[in-house]
């Protein structure tokens, strides 16, 4: 039987590179040879045992390759095709996807509720941190590159410029409004993007690294918040002269960073929530106006599908953002642990880092 290498989950704090069997092709399948791919946060959560998945999983989803073989019934693509596929790979058949929340095809009912089920790369099937990974529903999920791209100008695609910009769609970001971005981790500067993208006028970045505030003004940020330098709500009413936000993009996942996000509002102002939360989040009387204020919370989890990847794409393309300045680190598959032992420590500066096998 042909083997591959891949990032394989034992146990909590041990993810390690072995030998798996290359996955056999179903008719609606397809097996796409990865040539890059990256890590995660949620990789991390599942490295360190804070999100439930089987023993032996190959972890990762955020895939990058070419077609090695197609299924019998996949049509439209040829072998040796370059392609992604969505972190979120939607079968197109079933109620969520035909209500139009592909991005929740099939519950999860492991911590009681119904959530993630179109994240299966890694979650529920195996991952492309891997030499090949097998892409179900292809003719839902797999997506040509465009001529003249390369890996990394589209390896963002996948999931995190997905889900940044899906926080400024939900948010319903419409020209002129302010927007304040809480966290500017990769997922928060892709939202940043997404905000400029949508037509805001003032885009406030909350964040205490230099470099990620850096990052976060050349992808449109026009005002930035230290956290570390005094009050943040105290700081973004000053700057709005006391008006407040339109939106409020909460892209870390805590209790204090929701909970601002809700006291920086306009009257009739949105939080639109990325972050994932490992608790129960408070919602203060006062800071929702009791009920009574008009305000609107929204929740997204990344789009997937061929249409939201060619879509990506070609915003890449046609220059409308550059994210390579996220890609700060490169390592072979085979120093995948490596790896993940930068990227869980934050250190070094790392945002993001790019696998190639």
């Amino acid at each position: 039987m042909a083997t591959m290498k891949a990032a394989i989950f034992v146990e909590k704090n041990r993810i390690v590179l072995d030998d798996k069997p290359i996955p056999e092709v179903g008719p609606l399948d397809a097996l796409v040879r990865i040539t890059t791919t990256t890590i995660c946060g949620t990789d991390v959560h599942i490295l360190r045992g804070e999100y439930p998945v089987a023993k032996g999983l190959t972890v990762g989803h955020e895939p990058v390759g070419v077609i090695e073989r197609l299924g019998s019934q996949v049509r439209g693509f040829v072998e040796g095709q370059r392609v992604i596929a969505g972190a979120i790979t939607p079968s197109g058949q079933s109620y969520a996807c035909l209500c139009g929340c592909g991005s929740q095809d099939g519950p999860d009912t492991r911590h009681g509720f119904r959530a993630a089920g179109g994240w299966k790369f890694g979650n529920t099937l195996d991952g492309c941190q891997a030499e090949y990974v097998l892409v179900p529903d292809a003719l839902a999920n797999l997506c040509p590159i465009p001529d003249g791209l390369s890996d990394e100008q589209v390896l963002m695609c996948p999931d995190i410029m997905s889900t940044g910009f899906s926080g400024a769609e939900r948010g319903e970001v419409s020209i002129g409004d302010t927007v304040v971005v809480f966290a500017l981790g990769p997922i928060g500067l892709c939202a940043v993007a997404g905000a400029r993208l949508k037509g805001a006028s003032m885009i406030i970045g909350v964040d205490g690294v230099s470099e990620r505030m850096n990052v976060a003004r050349g992808l449109g940020a026009t005002h930035i918040v230290d956290f570390k330098k005094g009050d943040v709500v105290e700081q973004i009413l000053a700057l709005t002269d006391g008006r407040g936000v339109d939106v409020a993009i909460e892209a870390l996942g805590t209790q204090g960073t929701f909970e601002s996000a809700l006291r920086v509002l306009r009257p009739g102002g949105r939080v639109s929530s990325l972050g994932v939360y490992s608790s129960d989040l408070r919602i203060p009387y006062d800071a929702f106006g009791a009920g009574l204020g008009d305000y609107s919370i929204v929740s997204t989890l990344c789009p997937g599908g061929k249409e939201r990847m060619r879509r990506l794409m070609a915003v890449v393309a046609s220059g409308g953002v550059d994210l390579s300045p996220l890609v700060t680190h490169r390592f072979k598959l085979d120093a995948i642990e490596a790896a993940y032992e930068l990227f869980a420590h934050q250190r070094d500066g790392v945002m993001k880092v790019a696998i190639t096998p």
